[in-house]
Formats: structure tokens, sequence, C-alpha cells
């Protein structure tokens, strides 16, 4: 890094965290076109909030009720935020937050209930489900203080990430979708 840094004429030592403060604009835009595109693609959609529908019910169809063959609880964690600190983590990084678990796996064609909860009483969170191509498949708001479940059933195997557009980059994670149960 130092000979990159010397090479274009920059001596100063990189501060990782003016670069994420600086990325973190292009970054959110980025989310918020995909999270556009998304929202155009289907006419069934209201509003910015929506579930699966056309091409993405491929991959996986969600509903808000049905029955459940398994089950997830995934918690809203705050890692460092300002009420309790670390306050040098917060000065540094600011406020961080994840899903825990932040990885799970399930079986394709096995309807499985995910029951959100958002363990905090001031901060809103989001859930983005997102295809290979980075297309938004799903984006959900999850309230402060509540427990918000859906029905999830993969058709796909492979690996599906999910984020909180609001909390990035530190608050995502993978569902792997495994073979059918015999």
């Amino acid at each position: 890094m130092a000979q990159i840094s010397s090479m274009i004429g920059y001596n100063r030592p990189l501060d990782w965290h003016l670069l994420r403060i600086a990325a973190s604009p292009f970054i959110i835009a980025f989310l918020a076109a995909t999270v556009a595109r998304a929202a155009h693609s289907s006419l069934a959609r209201k509003g910015p909030f929506f579930l699966p529908s056309g091409p993405a019910t491929k991959i996986v169809t969600v509903t808000k009720t049905g029955e459940a063959q398994a089950g997830i609880t995934m918690l809203t964690e705050a890692v460092a935020v300002n009420e309790t600190g670390p306050k040098q983590t917060v000065r540094k990084f600011g406020e961080v937050y994840a899903f825990s678990p932040s990885f799970v796996a399930v079986h394709r064609e096995q309807p499985t209930q995910i029951e959100f909860w958002n363990l905090q009483s001031d901060d809103e969170h989001d859930f983005a489900l997102l295809g290979s191509d980075l297309t938004v498949l799903m984006y959900v708001k999850l309230p402060p203080l509540q427990k918000t479940s859906y029905i999830f059933t993969f058709h796909q195997e492979g690996e599906i990430d999910f984020k909180c557009l609001r909390h990035q980059p530190e608050m995502s994670g993978q569902i792997l979708v495994l073979p059918p149960l015999k």
C-alpha cells in the first residue's frame, strides 16, 4: 500500500475510517439503485417494501402465513452503539449491528419460518434477500422491538446473501440452500 501511495503522490497513512465514510455514499447509491430496479420490475409491488414476485419466485417464495416444516429465529444485535459503546469502536467505525445467526442452512422445497426479532428500541432495520446477480428478491422492514415472521421456500440450491441495507457492510449474512430432505 505504501508503494501505491507514493506512486500517486499520497504520502499520509491510509485512514480506513475515512475511506469507509467516503465509500459509504457510493455503496448506498448502488444498493438503492438495485432496490429501485427491483421495485420497478413488477407491478404487484406497492411502496419500497416487497416480497418476491415474477422471476424471483423461481428462486424463493415468501409468505406471511402458512405451514412451516422448520423454523429459525434471527436476532438483530447491537455490537457497538452510541448508548453502550465501546466508545472507541463507535468513534472509529460508527454504530455496528449484526444479524444473529449470520449463516443459516435450509433445505430446498422445505417451507421454513424465519422469525426476525428486532431487539433495538430506537433503530429500525430491514432485510433484503439478494439474488446471485445482486437483484433484490425481497425487501422488508423490521420495526424496532417487534417480531416479524415469514415462511420461506427456496427452489434452487446454493448460497443466497441477505443484508440490512441501512447498516452496511457489517449487517449481512448467507443462507445455504441444501438438497431436499429424503
